[in-house]
């Protein structure tokens, strides 16, 4: 116990189990990848870093005791849980795949035109959004916290449709979907929506909507206290997409400012070959 918390380590063995043959697959891809001579950019070492950085993260969230605090003391650690898989975990993942890495996965028969539907804007956010508020359904929530099972699965969920969620803006695929970067931009928007209304309910509702937690009193918090903490936390994301929107902003611009380079050219061109047909016009009356 440390200031009431429990710090035990807990024993979580199949997630423990999916990070070792997630770290298996991730190596065994690049290796078939390199030996197949189908790479078509080098594995740089930010790629590493990345899947390295989501692995740990993954495991801070299953494998420590922000487990077990979670479940049982503080509503504002499962935020964290959540806060980690969906802003940090999901989009390092996808930043550690290059292309190259996921294609053999995608050229099997159906994988691919099930990703393109699942990874529709639309689609996915729908998905992301419904699955988290399900979870925190106050009934199936308490269900989830007594069943370790059922808990697991619900982070597991967070993370793997937060990597659907995040998919359009920076997937790795980038042949699934064409959008462009004014629909990315409102898709960052208004996706962070729903989200930012739950976390709003959790600050401001005056209720305690989740009162499953044994908060221990030395931390000197009430349970509306731990629950306002947690929604505070839970606007994060939104402050992430508006981070993601502004290089989104710049380079829309800079495409704009491309195409009017691009067509400011032509008219030059168009103008510079008309005004040499009148030139050899006139060379040609005289």
């Amino acid at each position: 116990m440390w200031n009431g918390l429990d710090v035990s380590w807990p024993w979580n063995p199949i997630p423990l189990i999916g990070l070792i043959l997630l770290c298996l697959l991730y190596g065994f891809g690049i290796s078939r990848a390199q030996k197949s001579g189908k790479q078509d950019t080098p594995l740089k070492k930010s790629h590493i870093i990345a899947f390295i950085t989501a692995v740990l993260l993954t495991a801070i969230v299953f494998l420590t005791p922000l487990y077990t605090i979670a479940r049982t003391q503080l509503f504002f650690a499962h935020m964290v849980q959540a806060v980690l898989l969906t802003t940090f975990c999901a989009p390092l993942l996808l930043f550690s795949a290059p292309a190259w890495l996921l294609e053999p996965l995608l050229v099997r028969p159906n994988v691919r035109p099930i990703a393109q539907a699942l990874t529709q804007l639309v689609v996915a956010s729908i998905i992301f959004n419904i699955s988290f508020l399900f979870w925190h359904v106050p009934g199936i929530f308490h269900f989830a916290l007594l069943h370790t099972t059922f808990y697991n699965l619900e982070l597991l969920t967070f993370l793997l449709t937060a990597l659907l969620n995040w998919w359009p803006l920076i997937g790795p695929v980038r042949e699934l979907h064409n959008i462009t970067y004014p629909k990315q931009m409102l898709y960052a928007f208004l996706d962070g929506q729903p989200l930012d209304i739950y976390a709003f309910l959790l600050v401001f509702s005056g209720v305690v909507i989740y009162p499953f937690y044994a908060i221990p009193p030395q931390l000197g918090i009430s349970a509306f206290a731990d629950q306002a903490m947690g929604g505070a936390l839970l606007l994060l994301p939104g402050l992430v997409d508006l981070v993601v929107m502004t290089p989104l902003f710049f380079l829309w611009l800079a495409q704009i400012e491309q195409k009017a380079r691009i067509a400011d050219q032509k008219r030059q061109e168009l103008a510079e070959a008309r005004a040499a047909e009148e030139e050899i016009e006139q060379t040609s009356e005289k």
